[in-house]
Order: structure tokens, then sequence, then C-alpha cells
């Protein structure tokens, strides 16, 4: 079935997109245009404040979201950033397929855009950005004495996680001002909702401007605006943490994606049971990485647990699949099966009201940390240098 699966990604895409327009579209959506409105009002200022900024700018700093490197683009925004020197950031590589990559690198290439993957709380990938940032800069230091740099992109892609590690490496290279602020940082979309700029370097003075994450007013593509949900950079309240499972669910059965999970976990698949998971309480924020203090051994075990019951329903769930998962109807009956499994993988109880609910977040939440693999959602465009 694996073999089948690959000789037919380009057909099973139809299974996804029927799934999006049918069984997902009707949610959440405008009624016609099928476009996310996602606006907040301090979205339209600051998009105004940013335009006004980048005349002035001498380079811009794009982050995108490494899983979502096109969706993630604001496009009201390109043509203005089309026109500065720029450098695009693929931030959370670590989230990412690393074997593509290499194959998005070439893509921006061709399109003569400068390109780099990094992850935003890595000193070292920081480090390998903002030598970038100061060869593309360089022959403009020789003639200015003080320079703007602009870090901009949609909400929740790491842009503040990025300033904060840019001034870290910047305290230990140059004599900088003594009240040291930082950018606030937070896990939704919309923390950040003011500019502020913040000195990085002397003769030249660099400035870095941090900017509030902005999307466009409307998102006219139902698949982008999924995308975006199931990154983060939509509040799940807009969307809804079920329909992004959904989502979440068709593009991992039409890749076929659970069938290797077999192969990549070292554990048995079949009838694992754990002693202590019955005790156990499991709350995703658990999840989260914590920096404060070092992760309890029992926790991360039982969360190993956890993934490796969830990989094994789906597994089980594709492998005996007698349907097609490009026709949509097959593919919704699937995700509905694979939603009663996930219940009980990720033992919620029978008998709870918001079931359904409760196992769309844990389930999106082992996807927005990794625990279920690196992904790209984005397909790479096909062009005459990209193989």
């Amino acid at each position: 079935m694996i073999e089948q699966l690959g000789k037919n990604s380009r057909k099973m895409r139809s299974g996804l997109k029927g799934i999006v327009k049918k069984g997902l579209g009707e949610m959440g959506f405008n009624a016609g245009g099928g476009a996310i409105n996602w606006f907040p009002g301090h979205m339209a200022a600051a998009t105004r404040a940013i335009r006004d900024r980048l005349k002035l700018a001498d380079l811009v700093i794009e982050v995108r979201d490494s899983r979502i490197p096109l969706s993630s683009a604001n496009e009201d925004l390109q043509p203005q950033l089309d026109a500065k020197r720029r450098v695009i950031a693929l931030n959370k590589k670590d989230l990412a397929n690393p074997n593509i990559m290499h194959k998005w690198i070439r893509y921006f290439d061709s399109r003569k855009q400068d390109c780099i993957p990094i992850s935003a709380h890595s000193k070292s990938s920081v480090q390998k950005l903002l030598e970038v940032v100061e060869f593309k800069l360089k022959e403009v230091i020789l003639r200015e004495p003080t320079l703007l740099v602009m870090v901009v992109g949609v909400p929740n892609v790491g842009k503040s996680a990025l300033i904060n590690s840019v001034r870290q490496i910047a305290l230990s290279r140059f004599a900088v001002q003594e009240k040291k602020k930082r950018a606030t940082v937070g896990p939704l979309p919309g923390v950040t909702q003011d500019i502020a700029g913040y000195k990085i370097a002397h003769k030249p003075s660099i400035y870095v401007l941090d900017t509030p994450g902005v999307l466009v007013p409307s998102i006219p593509d139902i698949e982008t605006g999924l995308k975006l949900s199931l990154a983060g950079s939509v509040k799940d309240s807009v969307v809804g943490e079920e329909r992004i499972a959904q989502y979440l669910l068709a593009v991992l059965n039409t890749r076929g994606t659970p069938l290797h999970w077999k192969h990549w976990n070292n554990r048995k698949m079949d009838g694992i049971r754990f002693e202590s998971e019955e005790k156990h309480e499991y709350n995703p924020k658990d999840l989260q990485p914590n920096r404060m203090k070092p992760p309890n051994v029992s926790d991360v075990v039982y969360v190993e647990n956890l993934v490796t019951e969830v990989q094994c329903a789906m597994y089980k769930t594709l492998a005996e699949f007698n349907g097609n998962v490009e026709d949509e109807n097959d593919l919704e009956n699937l995700i509905e099966q694979q939603f009663e499994v996930l219940q009980k993988a990720l033992k919620i109880p029978h008998k709870a009201s918001e079931a359904r609910l409760m196992v769309s977040k844990k389930f999106l939440t082992l996807f927005r940390t990794g625990k279920l693999g690196c992904f790209t959602l984005d397909d790479v465009p096909e062009t005459n240098t990209v193989s």
C-alpha cells in the first residue's frame, strides 16, 4: 500500500482538496468566498505603521514558518518587500522536513531571494543569519552612520524570539545601552501589538525593529488558511480545533504518513500497554518547552508512550482501510474512524461531553510540538531549477 500511495501522490491530493472544500469548508469561513477573515483592529494600524517604516528600512528580515514557506508569506506586503534588501528566515526548521529543505533554498535562490533556515532559539543558527545580514549591509555600512533592520512576518512565526536571540548575541559583541529591553514572546498569535526598536550595534549604529504579526485582511484560499491555522498563525478559536484536526488527519492520510510510523518507531507497535499510564494526568501544557527546569523523566516517558499509542492507532486504521483516500467520502469516513481510535489512544473518557474537542486539542498539540515528526505542509513549486 505504501508503494501505491507513492505512485499516486498527486492524485490523492484530489481527495484532500475535496474534503477541504466539502467537509471543512462550511465552518468559520465567509459564505461564498470561502475566505478566513481574521483582521483584528490592531492589525490594520500595525500594517500602516509597517508600510511607513519599510520605506526607511535598509534591510528586512522576513520571518516565515519552515513548515509553510509560501503560506506564511504576507502577500499584501510582498511588492514592497521585493523592492528592499531582504533575507527570508525560515524559522522553526526543527519542525520541518529536513529532507526537502535544500529544495526550498534552491527555489528561493531561483527567484533571487536570499533564504536561510533557522531556529530562533539556537544561538549558532541566529549567528549565521546575522552573518548574511551583515554581508548584505556591507556596502551600505560604508556610507551610512545609522542603519535600520526590520523584522516582519505573520503572527506566531517566531519574530520576537528571533529578536531576543539577536540582542543576546549583540550584547556579547558590542557595548549597548544599559537598559536591556526584551521583546514580549508568547505562544499565541498577536502577542506583540506595537512596534519597538532595539539597538544592537555601534559604529555604525544598527537598530532592529520588531513588528506585530500581520495577516492579509482576508485569506481567499481555504487550504492556505487551514495551513496557517495548523501552524498556529491564526487563533484556533477562529477556525475551530476540530476542523483543524480534520485537516491534519486528511494531510497525514493522503500522504500515507501513518504507514511509515511503524518503521520509524523502535517500540513494538502491536498491543503495547504501559503500567503507569492509568495514573498519569495528561495536560497539553506538559508538551510545551520549559527552559526554567529540566523535564520530569516520568512525564517524558509518558508522552513518548502516548505518541506511540497514537501512531499505532493511526497506522492500524490506515493499514486496514479498504476505501480510497482519493475519494473524499471515503476519506471522511476514515477520519471519523480515526477520531474514535484517537479518543482511546489519548485516554479521553468515552462519556466526556466534549471528547471530540479534547481529541482535537491534544492531537494538534502533539503535531505542533513535533512529537509526531517533522512536516512541511507546502509543496515546492515546480521550476526549471528545482528538481
